[in-house]
């Protein structure tokens, strides 16, 4: 099976000169189609940077991002916006990823509105309803204000949200970090169920070496901006190499 996504020496420095902060170091991966990849390791270590850098919110300072046979560390304008369809983000916040003067049923509306999809406003709205049975949401619930949903709830809106534009690949920046536990199942769960129904990729980011080991396939450990360790999830998690990762796994909590 081709690769859906290959990151080959990827780099991402803020600023200039003796200011400057080189987040991602020559980090190299790949994501098969259905596939959740983790990447796992402390704050502060590149993991959020690195998944922004792949859906381009942040620039790459250099290196190839190869998506579908398309380097999309350089594409601009309406290149870019047609690789943003296919490559979505769920950030960690949901609350903070959402406007809470807008009914989210209209902040989806007005995806699918900018990208073009849907003939009218009535085909979009229905879209959303759909979008909402998709992740476990009342559809009547998309005319609610983000303040009347839970934090998981409203974690579905955003991932419905970035499901509005059928993308083959979402980066998940810990997803469920700022969850409670039982919440945090759930969210698993309805991730797997996508990944299962859609075919969905994932780059699966998170400090949390448990929650990754219980859903992803393969995983990359990163420390300092580098990529320390990678692998499938037991071999890495069972038989780690490098001292970091062993550190990381002894700081697990064991019940």
């Amino acid at each position: 099976m081709d690769d859906l996504l290959t990151v080959e020496k990827l780099n991402v420095i803020y600023g200039d000169g003796k200011e400057s902060v080189h987040a991602v170091k020559d980090v190299s991966f790949h994501i098969k189609p259905g596939e959740i990849f983790g990447l796992v390791g402390e704050s502060g270590c590149g993991k959020s940077s690195l998944g922004k850098a792949i859906v381009r919110l942040t620039d790459p300072t250099s290196g190839t991002i190869d998506f579908k046979g398309v380097d999309v560390a350089s594409l601009k304008g309406r290149e870019l916006k047609t690789y943003r369809q296919e490559a979505q983000m769920v950030f960690q916040d949901p609350y903070g990823s959402l406007n809470p003067r807008m009914k989210v049923g209209n902040a989806i509306v007005d995806v699918l509105q900018v990208h073009g999809i849907g003939a009218n406003t009535a085909v979009r709205r229905a879209r959303v309803a759909e979008l909402f049975e998709a992740v476990g949401l009342d559809p009547e619930w998309a005319w609610r204000y983000p303040h009347e949903f839970s934090g998981g709830q409203r974690q579905r809106v955003c991932i419905a949200r970035a499901l509005a534009l059928d993308p083959d690949l979402m980066v998940a920046d810990e997803p469920v970090s700022a969850l409670d536990v039982s919440v945090q199942a759930e969210i698993l769960e309805l991730l797997e169920e996508l990944r299962v129904s859609r075919g969905l990729a994932f780059l699966f980011v998170s400090h949390d070496l448990a929650v990754v080991r219980n859903v992803c396939d393969r995983v990359a450990v990163m420390y300092n901006g580098e990529i320390v360790e990678m692998g499938a999830v037991a071999d890495v998690i069972d038989h780690p190499q490098h001292e970091y990762t062993r550190t990381l796994l002894a700081a697990v909590p064991s019940f």
